[in-house]
């Protein structure tokens, strides 16, 4: 769909508008604005200047997004913009035009609501570099507590209850189960495996040979029982304090960051509902705001005349 495809289309829909939902004169020109403005943004991110409504992402969409925010539009002008043009879609795609809604998946920040605190990449490589300076065997413990934290976006208490048995070195998948006995397995790194392996090999069977009846969880605490989640709560805190944090350290933290960096890369809103655990979609739409930062790179990566 060339530019001209792409107005023609827009043009359709304005009919549509006018003639069968017969809307005022003053919304269709609200309308018209909001989806010219829009395809002006798409138009200048393309380098040939083809506008194909039919490939847009979510990810363009969450850049779109990025630019008005950044040029200061307010919070209610943002929504009808997403509003009209999720409509817009939804006109094309009942024409037939496109396949899917890039718009359906957008959940903008309401007033008052807060966004999930996550971790930036430079608090996160001194709280590693922090664990990975202790080889005694509460380091190793706690190196990979931080990979197993990060690495695979499992809640506190998931991680309290990980045995040894679900976790599959060879693979480099962990069975985690979460609320409602549900089961799933996600996928961990080569850091987290090198940590687990030197974990199991000289860090947990020193903790374990300090209690006689020897669990099976993963995680243990300086007494040889398994850590609980108010210990490992403890535990983060602790690494904070260390890392010259300002920031409380939470578990959470760690899964809302988790989230974020995987949409910064461009997962899509499914994978990462299967990785949470997240029964509903709902529920992780959340995450669907991406860092200024991330954008703004994105941006100048694919934007020709962004850099000039």
């Amino acid at each position: 769909m060339t530019v001209n495809e792409a107005e023609r289309a827009k043009q359709l829909f304005l009919d549509y508008l006018r003639i069968e939902r017969q809307y005022s004169l003053e919304t269709q020109k609200a309308y018209e604005g909001d989806i010219a403005e829009f395809l002006t943004f798409l138009s200048g991110t393309q380098a040939t200047k083809s506008i194909v409504l039919s490939n847009i992402t979510s990810f363009d969409v969450r850049v779109f997004l990025s630019e008005l925010y950044e040029k200061g539009d307010g919070s209610r002008t943002i929504a009808r913009k997403v509003s009209s043009l999720r409509s817009f879609y939804r006109f094309l795609i009942n024409n037939e035009m496109v396949a899917e809604n890039p718009f359906v998946g957008i959940v903008l920040k309401k007033p008052g609501q807060h966004l999930p605190r996550y971790f930036y990449q430079k608090e996160l490589t001194k709280m590693f570099d922090v664990v990975m300076t202790d080889q005694s065997a509460l380091g190793l413990r706690n190196h990979l507590l931080l990979e197993m934290l990060y690495g695979t976006g499992a809640r506190v208490s998931e991680i309290a209850n990980m045995t040894l048995q679900n976790v599959d070195s060879h693979a480099r998948v962990v069975t985690i189960t979460g609320k409602g006995n549900k089961t799933r397995i996600v996928p961990f790194g080569r850091y987290a495996a090198d940590a687990l392996a030197k974990y199991l090999k000289t860090g947990r069977p020193v903790l374990a040979s300090k209690q006689a009846d020897t669990s099976n969880k993963l995680f243990l605490n300086q007494r040889g029982a398994p850590v609980t989640t108010a210990g490992i709560e403890y535990i983060l805190k602790q690494i904070g304090k260390k890392s010259g944090l300002t920031q409380e350290v939470t578990a959470h933290m760690f899964r809302h960051t988790f989230a974020t960096d995987l949409l910064n890369n461009q997962a899509d809103l499914r994978t990462v509902q299967q990785l949470l655990g997240h029964s509903s979609l709902s529920t992780t739409q959340i995450y669907t705001h991406v860092t200024t930062d991330a954008l703004q790179k994105s941006y100048r990566n694919f934007f020709p005349r962004a850099s000039e």
